[in-house]
């Protein structure tokens, strides 16, 4: 039996989802779902303390200035727990531990765990890490299972796309403006334009595969966005509530949502911004948003309709 360790969210969801679970022992700070992984020892530590998005965006940008790792990782813990493997990323420095600091641990090892990094900036290279964790902890067969069950259901939001631009010679996609950070703005990167034009809108601001860039105010409103997305990554509910209220204090947003048809409010730490198993239930979600089908609206997915 392995021993394997998490030290990013994505990974964790994948890991149980393919029966890993039981082989785990221990994980990251931010790995919080399934809820029956937070019995599990935490190796990591966040070194930013949210206040405001501002403030946040200031102390990253000096930490990452001063060449400063944004998290502290427990060595002694992990060198203690013995694992076999380790499941990583190296795709943002400012989402999870860096990829260095795992790697320079683990050569400290004897044996050495082997160290599985995750870098997927798509869909699909989302559905083949699901291929990949599986066959690094020896479930393959129930990582194929998982990965063409959930290819199945983004086939199935794809689909009604197709469906409506058959039935519909004029048919024209929603423009979407997906917030990832409000201040400063960052929209979404990645996956997630993909998976707007995948459900039937479009992300003018930013194309598929592209990571999220600082923009301004005035590109925002240059796409004259008809669906307004707030989904700050890492933040929940309550904390992206507290975000609309300070965007709506100002002039610039106000405006933006006044002409909007649809704004919405999303779990930015559940949703959308890991990239695991749970992007096909936002890919549903999307098509709910965008095409007005609740049947394909998710159980228990955290959302807010504001307008």
């Amino acid at each position: 039996m392995e021993r394997i360790i998490s030290l990013l969210p994505s990974a964790a969801e994948i890991i149980c989802l393919v029966g890993g679970q039981p082989e785990m022992v221990a994980r990251s700070h931010e790995d919080d779902f399934p809820s029956t992984i937070l019995k599990l020892p935490i190796l990591t530590k966040s070194k930013t303390t949210f206040t405001t998005s501002a403030d946040v965006d200031r102390q990253v940008t000096e930490a990452l200035s001063q060449g400063t790792s944004l998290y502290d990782l427990d060595v002694d813990q992990i060198i203690t727990l013995k694992p076999t493997i380790i499941v990583t990323q190296d795709l943002c420095n400012v989402c999870s531990i860096d990829l260095v600091s795992v790697q320079r641990v683990a050569s400290k090892m004897n044996p050495p765990p082997e160290v599985v990094t995750l870098n997927p900036t798509s869909v699909a290279e989302v559905m083949e890490s699901i291929t990949t964790v599986g066959g690094a902890i020896g479930h393959e067969e129930a990582a194929a299972k998982v990965r063409a069950e959930l290819e199945g259901r983004i086939q199935k939001c794809v689909d009604v796309t197709v469906q409506a631009k058959k039935d519909n010679p004029d048919y024209r996609p929603k423009r979407v403006m997906f917030f990832e950070w409000t201040d400063p703005i960052y929209p979404a990167g990645h996956w997630t334009p993909e998976m707007i034009e995948m459900a039937g809108g479009v992300h003018p601001i930013n194309p598929p595969g592209i990571p999220s860039t600082r923009v301004s105010v005035e590109a925002v409103a240059g796409i004259e966005p008809e669906v307004l997305i707030i989904c700050p990554c890492g933040l929940d509910m309550a904390a992206t509530r507290k975000e609309y209220d300070f965007l709506m204090e100002k002039d610039w947003f106000r405006d933006l949502s006044d002409k909007a048809t649809t704004v919405a409010l999303v779990d930015g730490n559940q949703m959308f911004n890991r990239s695991g198993p749970r992007l096909v239930d936002c890919t549903e979600w999307l098509v709910m948003l965008l095409h007005d089908r609740p049947e394909f609206e998710p159980a228990g997915f955290p959302w807010e309709r504001i307008k």
